[in-house]
């Protein structure tokens, strides 16, 4: 079967993104924290990347410019969508006619009686004229005995125009002038919403170390493993959670040419409870790459859990290097992201956690709250002393550690 249009050509213009830098898989692959497999996925179009962040990060270190990276976004969303399936439009609403409540015509609406003591005020420039109400227009007679207007039906009631303006009389206006505000009916004035941060990122909660290896725990036996990059709606069929770790991936940039200052990193634990007691599935057993790039280490089992920053290390060439950890400060720019890796583990807790980042930027601060893609706390459970299975490629079928000969 041919490859979609719109994948191919995506995947067309990510290897002109990279013919531009001249380096190797391997090389683009460390200084964006991918494997060179997945890099190399992204380039023949096996792979559409879950999020487009890993994608902007590639075109800024090749040297695309704006134009470019506008265009390479554009052919990603609709990649992205033609791998997904289609959402069904959901059905209009149906009102019952019971519910269809015809709405009240404001002038032949009745018109309470001014309380006692308050008599009607003319309008200005007009006297009261004997059998005319105030306000009514010249020549208007007033209604007779009956309390009907000539020309309408009996018993209907003529329209009283002795309010003034949108209240229910003079003393009304008297008041609104004397406190110097306007009121108007049925709205309430809301406080102004505080600006937006001046900041943006992207989130990718389903990374899996080295590009293949990673274990989910599920209640029932799920389908064979996805490729990487449709890993969470893999997870997402199958009701499966991150099992023992959870890697995101939070790339962060400033909206604008002004520098933004990261301050800090935090974790909020907002649920705990006892790990399920489901099968762990891993994804690959025997996975491994010349590059451990650098993290924060979260230990969810800690009361109070603290996002750690660990060094990185390179050993693809002949002598192993160091990636210095990340440090805070440190500034973002539109044109300038930076990456942030954490690795949250548990042994012992079913937790639901949120990642809160400190800024500054401009006289102002604050802290933003990160959560999934959806925006829920991300969802980590411990998966020690669960039933352990990897996949036989060639059985096709999920089969224990023992069946395959792995340990652990």
């Amino acid at each position: 079967m041919p490859k979609d249009a719109a994948v191919e050509e995506f995947a067309r213009l990510v290897r002109a993104v990279k013919a531009r830098d001249g380096r190797s898989y391997e090389a683009l692959g460390r200084r964006l924290n991918v494997s060179a497999s997945t890099l190399h996925r992204y380039c023949s179009g096996a792979t559409v990347p879950e999020d487009f962040g890993v994608v902007d990060r590639l075109a800024v270190l090749c040297g695309a410019d704006a134009e470019q990276r506008r265009a390479l976004e554009e052919s990603w969303t609709r990649a992205d969508r033609a791998r997904r399936p289609p959402a069904p439009e959901p059905e209009p609403a149906q009102v019952p006619e019971a519910e269809q409540v015809p709405e009240a015509d404001p002038w032949t609406a009745p018109v309470p009686e001014p309380a006692s003591g308050h008599a009607r005020v003319p309008a200005p420039g007009t006297a009261a004229v004997p059998g005319r109400e105030p306000g009514d227009g010249p020549g208007t007679a007033a209604a007779g005995a009956g309390g009907t207007r000539p020309g309408l039906p009996s018993g209907g009631r003529r329209r009283r125009w002795g309010r003034v303006g949108l209240f229910g009389g003079a003393a009304a206006v008297v008041a609104a002038v004397t406190l110097g505000v306007v009121l108007l009916p049925g709205k309430a004035r809301e406080p102004a919403a505080p600006p937006p941060p001046p900041l943006t990122w992207t989130v990718a909660s389903h990374v899996w170390a080295n590009g293949c290896g990673h274990t989910y725990l599920a209640e029932r036996t799920p389908p064979p493993p996805p490729e990487p990059a449709d890993a969470r709606r893999w997870a997402t069929a199958a009701g499966a959670v991150h099992g023992g770790e959870t890697l995101v991936r939070v790339s962060v940039q400033g909206r604008g040419a002004s520098a933004v200052v990261l301050q800090g990193l935090h974790v909020r634990v907002v649920e705990r409870g006892a790990p399920p007691a489901w099968s762990a599935y891993r994804m690959e057993d025997g996975c491994g790459g010349a590059v451990t790039p650098r993290r924060f280490e979260v230990d969810l089992d800690r009361p109070r859990p603290v996002a750690r920053a660990r060094d990185g290390y390179d050993a693809s060439g002949q002598e192993g290097r160091t990636l210095p950890a990340v440090s805070f400060p440190y500034a973002v720019t539109a044109a300038d992201p930076e990456e942030l890796l954490v690795s949250a583990r548990t042994a012992r807790c079913d937790c639901s956690w949120f990642l809160e980042l400190e800024w500054s930027a401009e006289g102002r601060s604050g802290t933003v709250r990160i959560g999934d893609e959806d925006g829920s706390p991300f969802r980590t459970s411990g998966a020690e002393g669960r039933p352990a299975y990897g996949y036989d490629s060639r059985g096709r079928a999920w089969i224990t550690a023992s069946e395959s000969g792995q340990s652990g």
